[in-house]
């Protein structure tokens, strides 16, 4: 489960590490250090032509859904079983997205409970979680646009901590996962597209990240400070 994160980078980074013309979007971003499902969350889709960023809230409400309860239970979907799922399989064929983020949380069990962690690229770079998106019509007629965080097995660092992590993109892979390719007889993508997309879903190399032990502030939502992302060993 992925279910508190981090973007902490000033919106210019943020503009310039998806190369987004800045004039094309009114800013909206500020650093956060806890944010958590039902929030509004920065995303990036393609619309087709280009690449666009927006907000998008956090736990997927299917464009089918009776009602928008079913948000706070679909705040993360499983590699595994995307195309099992009826709330992801379209989304996951036509509505995928990025999810920018520079760490994001999980807690170990230990005798005093559970301890939280930040996990993030040791290089400390923004990185991509991939994402599906749709989008619900209200009672009233107004949209609701609605995403989910897509997880996989752990990889070595993470096997003691937690045994699920988001879906981490390769810079050079986060085009692929945008495209919008259908065939034109179906709302499915071909075969060949669906399994290039498939081989995306795996744990990112553990010597590439680093999880670092943070103050029991992270636990409340209602903390939202550097304190969150504060290490507890002092390094």
């Amino acid at each position: 489960m992925c279910g508190r994160f981090t973007l902490t980078v000033t919106w210019e980074e943020l503009m310039t590490r998806y190369l987004i013309d800045p004039e094309s979007v009114s800013p909206f971003h500020i650093p956060r250090y806890n944010i958590a499902p039902t929030q509004m969350v920065t995303a990036i889709i393609n619309d087709g032509s280009t690449n666009r960023i927006g907000q998008l809230q956090w736990g997927l409400v299917p464009s089918w859904a009776k009602d928008s309860s079913a948000g706070a239970k679909m705040i993360n979907a499983r590699s595994e079983t995307l195309e099992d799922k009826p709330a992801f399989r379209m989304p996951f064929y036509r509505k995928r997205c990025l999810i920018p983020a520079d760490g994001f949380y999980e807690w170990q069990k230990n005798d005093n409970g559970k301890q939280p962690f930040r996990i993030g690229l040791r290089n400390g770079e923004i990185f991509s979680m991939a994402g599906l998106y749709d989008t619900w019509i209200t009672p009233s007629g107004d949209k609701l646009s609605t995403c989910t965080v897509i997880t996989t097995a752990p990889n070595q660092l993470m096997e003691p901590i937690h045994n699920r992590m988001p879906v981490i993109l390769r810079p050079a892979d986060e085009a692929l996962w945008l495209e919008r390719q259908t065939s034109s007889h179906s709302n499915e993508s071909s075969p060949s597209f669906l399994q290039s997309l498939k081989e995306l879903l795996r744990p990112y190399p553990a010597e590439e990240m680093q999880a670092v032990p943070v103050s029991t502030t992270v636990n409340s939502v209602k903390n939202d400070t550097e304190d969150c992302i504060r290490s507890i060993t002092g390094s």
